[in-house]
Parts: structure tokens; sequence; C-alpha cells
């Protein structure tokens, strides 16, 4: 049963301190704006402690990347400085529903624009983070949400949170390019989430308009747990192509095939794909191969299964962001086998915490896996880099830190 727009939820987190003691407390009843509009546009030399900042973005389930980051955001020490409101922009209930059309998400998307229209309206943010697709349909889905903040002469901030945008510009008709372009030159900045993901805007944003924001979050990590000398390593995502799981399958079969024993390898995560499901449990099924498959693991699960693991394997064949489960694997003190994509070289250095291999090469990944199963001192050695790595690029504090710094200059000049 679809829920009257009036009556839809917003999510609203205050500053834990007074941060306004000269203007009049903003307050909303019954959908009426009561927050002074201050003159001309978007507040140009507004307080920016207690500013209002929107952030737009999904919440979990499903638990995706972009979800998750939104969760930890509006979680974050974030809300001690500023007055964080948000408009979920989730209209999926599982990962099933991903890129399926079907009628009720029409009205649940446009029931999205009218919250946020009135969260605008009412609120008059500060700041509205507006996270961007890059595909053609999720950036047609997103561009209202530009338009409608400079309409109602809000300041934009947007926000890939992927490394992929040049590409599917690149193959797109000229009309729909300019459209995108456009938009993007109507923000007054963009958080991308790492240093070489810059040159992505660099044709947009002058170089003090482009921030960078990498993932991080505060976890608790369980106490790794004793036992024999078997090596557990470990992959853990969603199971399709472009994250390469089979790739790593390959590598375990080319491991064996080397006489390589004593390791076997954890593999958790949801199938999204029917034939790479095949293919991998045919492959550990002809060869008999050291590998055990579990479903989907989240919050306290997952991280049982880090501190079961001695090594960590993610190596995606296709554009990633910064991916959290990086992260995680730097939290929980993990060697880390990685390829190039998106920021994960700045996570992962090669030869110090992990090692760097070139995408679709199984034969690159057994070598490195040989390797640290053969070297336990390594493996510690890397294992304490990881810790160190993320212990100060990759908390909540420095990605608060980050974030607030961003927000706070686009805070202090004229909107465009």
């Amino acid at each position: 049963m679809s829920v009257p727009i009036h009556h839809m939820p917003v999510r609203t987190v205050l500053p834990q301190t007074e941060f306004r003691p000269e203007a009049p407390a903003a307050r909303v009843e019954e959908g009426l704006n009561t927050r002074p509009e201050p003159h001309g546009h978007a507040a140009t030399n507004v307080e920016i402690a207690g500013a209002r900042i929107l952030l737009l973005g999904k919440l979990p389930p499903p638990y995706m990347g972009p979800a998750i980051a939104t969760k930890i955001l509006l979680d974050s020490k974030l809300k001690e400085r500023y007055k964080l409101l948000h408009v979920d922009t989730n209209v999926h209930e599982s990962l099933e529903t991903l890129g399926v059309w079907r009628f009720d998400k029409v009205w649940k998307n446009l029931s999205v624009y009218a919250r946020f229209v009135r969260v605008v309206w009412n609120e008059k943010p500060d700041l509205v983070l507006i996270p961007i697709s890059q595909a053609t349909l999720g950036f047609l889905k997103d561009s209202p949400f530009i338009l409608l903040s400079k309409l109602l002469r809000r300041k934009v901030l947007i926000q890939l949170r992927g490394s992929n945008i040049q590409n599917w510009l690149a193959g797109v008709p000229a009309l729909l390019r300019a459209y995108v372009e456009t938009l993007l030159r109507m923000a007054e900045g963009v958080v991308v989430l790492g240093d070489n993901l810059r040159h992505l805007f660099t044709g947009y944003f002058p170089e003090n308009r482009i921030f960078v924001v990498p993932n991080g979050a505060n976890y608790h990590i369980p106490a790794r747990e004793a036992r024999a000398s078997q090596v557990n390593v470990l992959y853990l995502a969603n199971l399709q192509p472009a994250k390469g799981i089979e790739d790593v399958i390959r590598a375990v079969q080319l491991l064996k095939g080397r006489g390589i024993n004593g390791f076997k390898l954890n593999v958790v995560g949801e199938w999204r794909d029917a034939e790479t499901r095949e293919t991998c449990l045919r492959l550990v099924e002809e060869y008999a191969l050291p590998v055990i498959f579990y479903g989907p693991a989240y919050d306290t699960n997952k991280f049982r299964f880090m501190a079961q693991a001695d090594v960590f394997v993610f190596t995606p064949r296709e554009p990633e962001g910064h991916p959290w489960v990086i992260v995680e694997a730097l939290a929980s003190g993990l060697p880390i086998i990685a390829t190039d994509q998106g920021a994960i070289t700045e996570s992962v250095l090669d030869g110090i915490n992990g090692f760097i291999v070139d995408s679709r090469s199984p034969w690159q990944i057994a070598d490195r896996i040989q390797q640290l199963i053969e070297r336990p001192d390594l493996r510690r050695k890397q294992s304490a880099a990881s810790r160190q790595h993320y212990e100060d690029n990759f908390t909540e504090e420095k990605m608060v830190e980050r974030l607030s710094a961003a927000f706070d200059q686009v805070l202090q000049h004229a909107p465009r």
C-alpha cells in the first residue's frame, strides 16, 4: 500500500550542541516553512557550524556500497558539526529488483522527488550533497535533484562513488553528453573517492573544487582466532563477473595443479549471475578444489569471516570506486590481493600491505597467494601494514575531517 507523500518520513539529525545562537530557531510545523530565508541566493557567508546539510542517498537494504556509505555518514560525527537532513532515494527491496522495470518503482521515484522538494522548500538547506550515477538511466533519475536544487537556489555538491563516468560519457549520444556536462557544471564542486580519480572532473571544475574523500569507518574487529597451520584465504563480495570471482576460483585451480596444499578459500557473497555460478561450482567439483561457498554476510558475521582469514582477495575486472570491503579488510589487518581499479591502489600498496595484479589474471593471483602461503613472515608484515594504513587514512574520523573540509569550502563561497 502506498504511503501519502505528506506522511513520508524524512530523517533529521540534529547537532549535539547549539550552533546558531544569533538565528531564530528553525522548525517545520504542518508542512509550513518557518526558517528565515537568507537574502538572495543560498547563504554565501553562512555560519558553518550548524549549517544545514541535506544528504541524498539510499539506505540499506539492499546492502551495496552507496547505501552503506549513506548510513555511515548519517551515523557519523558529522551530526556534531552540522544539522543533517536526509532523503532516502531507495526504491529497491533487494538486489534482484535492481535494473528491473516495474510500474510501482515509477510511483516510488516520483514520491522521492516530491519528498525532496518538500524538504528543500521547508528546511532550506545550505548545501545539498547529491550522489550521481555513471549510467544513462541512473543519471537521468539523479538529474532532477540537481535541477530542483538549483531552481530552489541551493548550493550543490555532487559525489561520484565510482570511476567509470568518462567511459560511459564517451559512449552516449552527443545530446545526452551535453545534458550531463551542463548539469555537472551547475554544481559548486564534486567529491571523488581517491586522488587518482580527480582527473575525471578536471574539465568541469577548478582543482580546488574537486574534493577527495575516501571511504572510512570505525569497526569493532573480533579477536583473531587461533588455529592450525592452514592458511585461510577470503573472498567477500557480490558473486558476479565484474567482481572477478571466476578469476579467483581459477587461481585456486592453478595452485592445486602446482601441488600447493595447506590452504582453503572461503567465498562469501550472493550470486548475481547464473552462468558464473555454474562455471565456478563446476570447477570446484570437477577439480575437488579447497573452496567453501557461503551466503552473504553483514555486520558482525562479516567480520567473523575477516577474523578467521589470513589473506583477503578482491580482484574486480571492471571500474570500481573505493570498495568498502577493501576498507574492512584493511581494518581487519589482512594482506590484500587486488586489481588496479578506481582508487584501490591508494589502499592496497603493492608489496607493502598486499599485491596489485592485472585484471583477468588467475595466474598472477595464484602466484601472490602462493607467496603468502609459503611466507608467514610476509603475511605478518603486510597484516601490520594494512592495519596501520587503515588507522592513518580510512577511519570515520578521517572521512569526516575530509568531508567537513569540502562542505566548509563550498559553504564559504558564492553559488555558481
